[in-house]
C-alpha cells in the first residue's frame, strides 16, 4: 500500500459559522478513494482522515487476493467441509455477493478466483491465454454454507473465491458509515468511480455525479446529473483487460463460460441504496449482455444505465429510473 501523505484541501464558504467543504483522499486497494464533506470549521481532520484510511485498510486486510494473510485468503485455502470463522464485515459481503448469484442465476459469481488468474488479472497471473482451463465448477452461492450467527463459513466443494467484484463497493459504503458515525450527513465518497452521496451542498443544492465515458485512453464523463442519497457503481470492458492473441480480453469473468466477458456492452451503471449492492449488480448485468440484461433490471426493478459500443459511438439503454426515452439527448457531447 502507498505511503504518500493524504491530499487535504479545506474551503470557507462564507462566514466563521458557516459550514466548510472539506476534502480527504488516500491510497486503498491499488487506487485511491476520497471524501468531499460539508462540516462546521475547525474539525479535527486528522482524525477524521486516519478513521477514513483505518476502514478502507480494514476491507482490503480482509478481502483482497493481493493480500496472502487475508481473510478470503484463508477462507480460499481451508478444507473443504471445514467450517471458517469469518470477520462481521467479510461476512456481509459475501452473503450479499451469494444472494445476488442466486438472483441473478450465476452471472454474478464469487467463484472466479481461478479464472481471474488464469487469464492474468489476479496474483500469480498468467501471460498468456491458458490452454488447461479449469473444469466448470459450482457457483458459489450452491456451494457454500453460512451460519450468521457464530459467522461462520464453509465451502462444500473447492472453490477460490473473488470479491472484487463487490469489495469496492462495500469499501465505499464504509467511508460512509464513518462520516456518519462523525454526524456528517453531506458528503460525496468514492473509490476509483463507485461512489456514494447523501444530503448536499450547504445552498441545498443537489450533488453533481456522472457516469464515465468507457473511454479506452482517457477519463471523461458520458452522462451527469444532480442526485443525493444515491450509490453508484459502473462496470465495465475499458478499464482493466489484456491484450491476448490479437483482441482485448476484459477482467470480468463469466463463470458460466469459463471464460472473460465477451459481448458488445461497455459499461453498466447501477443505482443502489449502498455502493456494494450496485457493484454486485453492476458486475451482474455486464456478464448477462444487453437483452438478457435489460431483463434481469426490469425483473428485480433495478436502476441501471447500459452503454453499448456501435463502431466508434455508444448507445444508452436505461431501466428503472433511468428508463428515460431521451437518455442519448445527456450524453456530454466530446
Amino acid at each position: 500500500m502507498s505511503t504518500d501523505s493524504p491530499a487535504l484541501e479545506i474551503n470557507n464558504l462564507s462566514r466563521s459559522f458557516a459550514p466548510c467543504r472539506y476534502r480527504l483522499n488516500g491510497s486503498t486497494m491499488g487506487t485511491r478513494y476520497s471524501a468531499e464533506f460539508y462540516a462546521p470549521l475547525g474539525r479535527n481532520v486528522a482524525a477524521l482522515q486516519s478513521r477514513l484510511q483505518h476502514a478502507v485498510d480494514r476491507v482490503d486486510a480482509q478481502m483482497s487476493p493481493w493480500i496472502s494473510n487475508s481473510a478470503l485468503n484463508r477462507l480460499n485455502r481451508a478444507a473443504e467441509g471445514e467450517w471458517i470463522s469469518v470477520p462481521k464485515e467479510m461476512l456481509a459481503v459475501l452473503c450479499r455477493g451469494l444472494e445476488v448469484g442466486e438472483l441473478s442465476d450465476g452471472a454474478f459469481d464469487l467463484n472466479v478466483g481461478d479464472l481471474v488468474g488464469l487469464w492474468g488479472f489476479g496474483p500469480g497471473g498468467h501471460a498468456d491465454e491458458p490452454h488447461n482451463k479449469p473444469a466448470h465448477s459450482y457457483p458459489a452461492h450452491l456451494a457454500i454454507d453460512v451460519d450468521a450467527n457464530t459467522h461462520m463459513i464453509r465451502k462444500r466443494v473447492h472453490l477460490s473465491l473473488d470479491l472484487c467484484g463487490i469489495a469496492k463497493g462495500f469499501g465505499v459504503d464504509e467511508l460512509a458509515r464513518t462520516l456518519e458515525r462523525e454526524n456528517i450527513q453531506d458528503y460525496l465518497v468514492s473509490i476509483d468511480g463507485e461512489l456514494r452521496a447523501s444530503g448536499g451542498k450547504p445552498n441545498s443544492e443537489p450533488w453533481t455525479l456522472s457516469i464515465e465515458r468507457p473511454d479506452l485512453h482517457r477519463r471523461d464523463t458520458l452522462i451527469a446529473f444532480d442526485g443525493t442519497d444515491i450509490a453508484l457503481a459502473t462496470s465495465g470492458d475499458y478499464r482493466q483487460r489484456r491484450f491476448m492473441n490479437g483482441s482485448f480480453v476484459s477482467h470480468t469473468m463469466d463463470s458460466r463460460a469459463d471464460a472473460p466477458v465477451e459481448n458488445d456492452i461497455a459499461s453498466v451503471t447501477v443505482a443502489a441504496p449502498n455502493c456494494m449492492s450496485a457493484d454486485a449488480w453492476a458486475t451482474a448485468l455486464l456478464v448477462k449482455g444487453l437483452e438478457p440484461g435489460i431483463a434481469l433490471a426490469n425483473e428485480h426493478q433495478l436502476d441501471a444505465v447500459f452503454v453499448q459500443r456501435k463502431n466508434s459511438d455508444f448507445r444508452c439503454f436505461g431501466t428503472g429510473g433511468f428508463c428515460d426515452p431521451d437518455l442519448e439527448s445527456h450524453l456530454i457531447q466530446r
